[in-house]
C-alpha cells in the first residue's frame, strides 16, 4: 500500500444483517438451552411434576389398582379426609413431629457446631462422626434404634442393673413411643445441622469478633450479637430442610412402630398414604391425601421461608 493511502472502511451493515443478528442469538440461545437445560428439564418434568400431576388426576377418581373400572368422584375423596379420625390423627403425629424435629436438631446443632469450630484433627474426626448418620440408610438405623430401645434392649439392660424394677416402654408406650421415634429422626438429622452451621461460622468475619472483644464483649455477648445474627442463612436452610423431611417421614415410623402402638399413635402423613395406597388398595383415596400434604408442606415452606429470609435482611 502506498505511503499516504488511507485503508478503506467497511460498508456499514443494512438494515437486513441488523434484522438477522436477534435471530442468530435466539437460535444461539435455543442451542445452549437444548444442550443443557433441556435434559435436566426433561427429568424434572417426568419424575417430579408429571408425578405430580398424576396423583391431583387420580385423587379426583375412585382409582384403585385391583379395580378394572374407575370413576370421577370430584371432590368426594377430599370431604371425606375431613371426617377420617385416621386422617386427622395423621396430621396431628406429624406436626408434633415437625415440631420436635425443627428445634431439637437446630439447638443442638448450632451448639455442636461451635465446640467444633476449631482446628485440629479430633475437630476434623468429630465432625465426620457427627455427620455418619446422614451418609447411613434410614432403615438400616431404624433397626438399630429399635434394637437399643426394645423393652429387653441395652438401655433397658442398662436402668435394671441401676435399680429400676420396670424400665420405661420406650417404643411399647403409645406416651413415649412418639417421642422416642421423634429422638431417632433428631439423631440421624444432627450431623446435617452440624456441618451447616460450620459451614455459616466459616463465613463470619474474625475482625468483628475481635472487636467485639476489645469492646469488652464477653463469649456469650459475642455470640449472640455477632455470631448468631450472621447465621441467619445457616438457619433458613436448616429449618427447611428439617421441616420438609418431617413430613416426608415413613422409613423409621414403617421399621420402628408400624404406626402404633395402639392406633395411629405415631403414623405420619406419608405412612397412612402409603397404607392407604398400597395395603388397602384406594390409589384415589390415597393420592387425595397425597396433594393435601403436598399443599400443606409448600404452605409451611413458603411461609417458613419468607419469614426468616426477612429476619437475613434484618440483620
Amino acid at each position: 500500500m502506498a505511503v499516504g493511502t488511507t485503508r478503506p472502511r467497511p460498508a456499514p451493515a443494512g438494515p437486513g444483517a441488523r434484522e438477522r443478528r436477534p435471530a442468530r442469538r435466539r437460535r444461539t440461545a435455543a442451542w445452549h438451552f437444548l444442550t443443557f437445560a433441556a435434559p435436566g428439564t426433561l427429568v424434572y418434568v417426568c419424575l417430579v411434576l408429571l408425578p405430580i400431576a398424576l396423583s391431583v388426576g387420580y385423587s379426583l377418581t375412585n382409582q384403585a389398582l385391583l379395580r378394572p373400572h374407575t370413576e370421577f368422584v370430584g371432590l368426594r375423596n377430599y370431604w371425606l379426609l375431613l371426617q377420617d379420625e385416621t386422617f386427622l390423627q395423621s396430621l396431628r403425629v406429624t406436626a408434633i413431629l415437625s415440631l420436635i424435629v425443627v428445634i431439637v436438631p437446630n439447638v443442638l446443632g448450632v451448639a455442636i457446631a461451635v465446640l467444633l469450630d476449631r482446628r485440629g484433627r479430633i475437630y476434623n474426626a468429630l465432625r465426620t462422626v457427627f455427620f455418619t448418620p446422614m451418609v447411613i440408610s434410614s432403615v438400616v438405623i431404624s433397626v438399630i434404634w429399635t434394637r437399643i430401645l426394645a423393652d429387653d434392649g441395652p438401655v433397658n439392660q442398662a436402668l435394671r442393673a441401676l435399680g429400676t424394677r420396670e424400665p420405661p416402654g420406650w417404643l411399647s408406650d403409645p406416651d413415649l413411643a412418639l417421642y422416642s421415634l421423634a429422638s431417632i429422626v433428631c439423631w440421624q438429622m444432627l450431623g446435617f445441622c452440624v456441618v451447616v452451621y460450620l459451614a455459616g461460622l466459616q463465613g463470619v468475619p474474625q475482625e468483628l469478633l475481635e472487636a467485639a472483644a476489645i469492646d469488652g464483649a464477653g463469649a456469650a455477648r459475642r455470640f449472640r450479637h455477632v455470631t448468631w445474627p450472621l447465621l441467619a442463612p445457616a438457619l433458613t436452610v436448616n429449618t427447611v430442610v428439617l421441616l420438609i423431611s418431617a413430613f416426608k417421614i415413613f422409613d423409621q415410623v414403617k421399621v420402628v412402630t408400624n404406626g402404633g402402638p395402639g392406633t395411629g399413635t405415631t403414623a405420619s402423613v406419608a405412612f397412612v398414604v402409603l397404607q392407604e395406597g398400597f395395603v388397602e388398595n384406594r390409589t384415589g383415596y390415597a393420592s387425595a391425601e397425597a396433594v393435601v400434604m403436598l399443599i400443606v408442606v409448600a404452605g409451611l415452606s413458603v411461609v417458613t421461608l419468607r419469614f426468616l429470609q426477612r429476619r437475613e435482611v434484618q440483620v
